[in-house]
Parts: structure tokens; sequence; C-alpha cells
């Protein structure tokens, strides 16, 4: 079979929606199908069903995905063109945002490199509000993410770092670093979703504030910027804060916020999976 045929068939496997295998793969939609329509015909049992809630892999098809893993696996060692036991390769798929890019990931990935070269990482980054939906969709094998206090059943998680939110303002506009930030009316900037803006919001209630929302920005790196250019007070972690590029344009207000646990996350089936038990089991 082509190799080009099984990484499409892996890539649908994952996201289980054709139109989105079609735009990411950089294929046509009718493409796509013959490919899928092929391979069932070479193997002489149908491997997805698409029904009234969409498409779902059948028995066959989980046991196609496991061979079409494995065989892309020993086609990179082929190409790698090693003559001794080949050691894990392939590609692995981690979400991050560019916070966690640049402050957790080279620590975190360090002894994955060392111990296993030849796996390919692909880093994907985005909101950060997105992680857990995107890997619970398989548009990524694991993801580094805020852990909420009640974690989907089907994921695991792993402790990497515990961050302070704390709010912020732009330093030519804030008030004396001594003042009550609950006395403060706003206005404040917070992340259009996900758990920092749960966390603020809990605040609000729990100080009696009520406050007037300036922007809702989607990334806590735009909303640094916002605070910068004087929008108003901003909720954010602290890691974030103090790998940012604004952060002498910016002074904390104090707040007694509560803390964000970050995780390294995956599904629980992907475990047994070489690539994503390699990840887990290494420590930084």
């Amino acid at each position: 079979m082509e190799h080009r045929e099984l990484e499409l068939f892996l890539h649908l496997a994952r996201t289980l929606n054709y139109g989105r295998t079609s735009l990411e793969c950089h294929v046509s939609a009718a493409t796509l199908t013959r490919t899928i329509q092929r391979l069932e015909a070479r193997v002489g049992v149908r491997l997805l069903d698409r029904g009234p809630r969409g498409v779902v892999l059948t028995a066959e098809g989980q046991r196609f995905t496991a061979y079409a893993e494995r065989a892309l696996e020993l086609w990179a060692d082929y190409q790698a063109g090693s003559t001794e036991s080949p050691g894990l390769s392939g590609e692995l798929r981690i979400f991050a945002t560019v916070t966690a890019c640049q402050t957790l990931l080279p620590d975190l990935l360090a002894p994955l490199r060392e111990e296993h070269p030849q796996i390919r990482l692909d880093i994907r980054t985005g909101d950060a509000a997105a992680a857990l939906a995107r890997l619970d969709e398989g548009e990524v094998d694991a993801a580094v993410a805020g852990i909420p206090k009640r974690l989907p059943q089907s994921m695991v998680t792993r402790t990497v770092a515990v961050t302070d939110l704390v709010l912020v303002r732009a330093r030519d506009s804030a008030p004396d670093a001594s003042s009550d930030a609950t006395s403060d009316a706003g206005p404040y900037v917070v992340p259009a979703r996900g758990l920092v803006r749960e966390a603020a919001f809990r605040w609000f209630r729990k100080t009696g504030v009520k406050p007037s929302i300036a922007a809702e920005p989607d990334g806590h790196e735009a909303l640094l910027a916002l605070v910068a250019l004087g929008c108003g007070v901003g909720v954010v972690p602290r890691l974030v804060l103090e790998s940012s590029a604004v952060r002498d344009q910016l002074v904390e207000l104090p707040a007694d916020l509560e803390p964000l646990t970050i995780g390294l996350c995956a599904r629980r089936a992907d475990l047994h999976r070489p690539l994503v038990a390699a990840l887990w089991a290494l420590r930084p």
C-alpha cells in the first residue's frame, strides 16, 4: 500500500471528519473518499462507517489503524538506514501555547530527544483554551495545558508546573501598588474562554467586584498587549507575564487569585501507543 494512503487513513481515523482531513492534508474530498475506498477494497472489509452521528471506525478499522501506524514506523526506520535494532521513530504531535513552548517544552522534551532521537516532533500552538479539545478530537497526540478540576475520564495528566494567576495593569496608568485591587472598577481584560477566565469570574464574585469588560482576546499574549496599551486590568498566569516582551510595561496589582496547574495530557486510550508511551514514561 502507498504510504500516503496510510497517512491519509490515520489522519481520518483521528479526526473522524472527512472535511477536516481533506483540508489539513491538502487533498480534495473526492480524492480522500477514493483513497479510503481503495484501502477497503484491498483489505476486503469496511474500515469506516458513516452514520447519522458522523464517521466511526469499525472494529476492523481499529485493527487496521494499529497496522498502519506500525507500517509507517517501520518505513521510517528503513529510511533512516539503521542496520541495528531500530529505536522508536515516527511523528509525535504536541500542542502547547507559545509561552509553554518557550518555558516548558525544552526541559520536558529533552529526555525524549536524548532517548529517541529518531522521533519527529510536530509542535502546534494556539489558544490555551482549545488545547484539551484539540487533544480530544485527535488533532494532537499530547498537549501541555491548564488542568481543570474535573478532567475528562478519557484523558490522563501529569503536572509539569503550577503558576499563580495575577492582575496586571499598564505601568503608566497603574495606581499605587499598595492599593486594593478589589476597589478598582476596571475595566478588565479577560480571556474569551478557558480556565483563566473562569478563575477570574470566581474571584470577581468572591470579592464583590462587578467587572466592566473592556476586551476578551483569544490568547494570553494578546491580552497582555491590550493591557500594555492601557485598555484595562488583565488577568493572566504569572508564567505568561514573566516571559512576555511587554513585561517591563506592566505592574502587578495585589489580588488573591487561585493558582493554575499545568499538565502534560494524553488520551488514556493512546498510552499503549509506543510514541505516546515513551513520552509518558520519561521525566525531565
